[in-house]
């Protein structure tokens, strides 16, 4: 056990991170906050009855560091740091050695105080440093783009390439500690893994979102639950599509990294017969149109052959030399996966997207059913019973 007692030593941490004026207020305290549980975790294990032992030290902890610092470094979140160190064990590296070092040197010479702050400073100063490069950067290491409120939501991810994968896209889309809390509550990972195999589900967890095709755009369902609006069968498309144009930057996170909106309603006249397209967006990423037809009822098999309309009038009339093929999605309220299937051929199901629609933020059993039926639907029809 080390010889420095235990509140001293966090006392140290907690003083360093608030004397850092000069450093990111955020990453001090992610910084901060891992060395606490580090120096709880290591006082833990020095210790022979270990669940006892640990809850007892941070009771006493909590008591003494609330009546100090505040409700900040109360029982729950000692914990939560004791969590964090163990879930990011390689988030800050290790200043261990240099730990006993510095220690054992200072209490010498009377100088325990000291020493403590100036080990606090020494392992967030290297933190900090670490930070700011960011180009060898990778899942489990300090960002300096993710503070301690984003590292308390990625903790709620239990599985190792799922939490990966949140950070990674909380990192290269900017996300905002609360754009995070509802892309994890909608259950995006999930959503995107219902496309892809155990390799793709491989990349998901290594380098987030990688858009190289159109199938890796689109999600189902897509959660809408911003626009406010009530699920009502007397809802129309008119409603549903102002709603999103008054809610674009919203809606553009849900759909995610490279759409540039381009038009709403536009008119097409074909000899005499006039047609409007809902809304109009440019990928960046895949270098091609996308059209987006709203229904707010079940999708029928005319739905589709009106999108595919529209798309082939803009690969005919719109598309440029360096552009992709356009691509469509049909939002809807409810969809049969076997009409799709048998309306689109295999090259149409390529350009011809169907996604349901949700305007509340169903709940993780909600979300996870809805996507044990897709995967389900996507299988294909069942034999028929005699058939095998």
């Amino acid at each position: 056990m080390k010889s420095a007692p235990l509140y001293d030593r966090i006392r140290g941490i907690i003083e360093s991170a608030r004397a850092g004026a000069a450093r990111s207020v955020n990453t001090a305290q992610v910084v901060s906050n891992w060395l606490i549980g580090r120096e709880i975790v290591e006082e833990e294990q020095g210790g022979k009855r270990r669940a006892e032992y640990g809850e007892r030290l941070m009771r006493k902890l909590a008591d003494r560091l609330g009546e100090e610092y505040g409700p900040g470094y109360g029982l729950a979140n000692l914990k939560l740091f004791r969590q964090f160190h163990l879930g990011y064990a390689a988030l800050v590296g290790s200043h261990k050695g240099d730990a006993a070092r510095s220690l054992s040197k200072a209490e010498g010479g009377g100088k325990k105080g000291y020493a403590v702050r100036s080990l606090s400073q020494s392992a967030a100063g290297t933190a900090m440093s670490q930070a700011a490069s960011t180009e060898s950067w990778k899942p489990g290491i300090l960002h300096p783009n993710l503070s301690w409120t984003h590292y308390r939501m990625l903790l709620k991810a239990d599985d190792p390439g799922q939490r990966a994968f949140y950070e990674i896209e909380a990192i290269k889309n900017n996300w905002s500690a609360r754009e995070l809390e509802r892309q994890m509550a909608s259950l995006l990972y999930e959503r995107l893994a219902l496309s892809r195999d155990k390799k793709g589900l491989m990349k998901l967890a290594t380098k987030g979102q990688v858009v190289q095709r159109p199938a890796d755009v689109f999600k189902d369902p897509v959660v809408m639950e911003f626009l406010g609006l009530p699920e009502s069968s007397k809802l129309v498309e008119t409603e549903l599509e102002q709603a999103l144009i008054g809610n674009l930057q919203a809606f553009l996170l849900e759909m995610g990294r490279g759409f540039a909106f381009v038009a709403r309603q536009e008119r097409l006249t074909l000899d005499g017969d006039h047609f409007y397209i809902d809304l109009v967006f440019y990928h960046t990423i895949l270098k091609c149109y996308v059209i987006i037809d709203l229904k707010t009822g079940k999708l029928t098999h005319q739905d589709l052959g009106q999108l595919q309309l529209y798309v082939n009038y803009y690969d005919r009339e719109r598309r440029s030399a360096g552009d992709n093929p356009t691509l469509g999605l049909i939002l809807c309220a409810d969809k049969n996966d076997a009409v799709v299937r048998y309306t689109l051929g295999p090259d149409q199901q390529k350009t011809i997207f169907a996604s349901r629609y949700k305007l509340h933020l169903p709940s993780v059993a909600e979300l996870r059913a809805e996507l044990r039926r897709e995967v389900k639907a996507l299988s294909g029809p069942e034999m028929p019973k005699g058939a095998q």
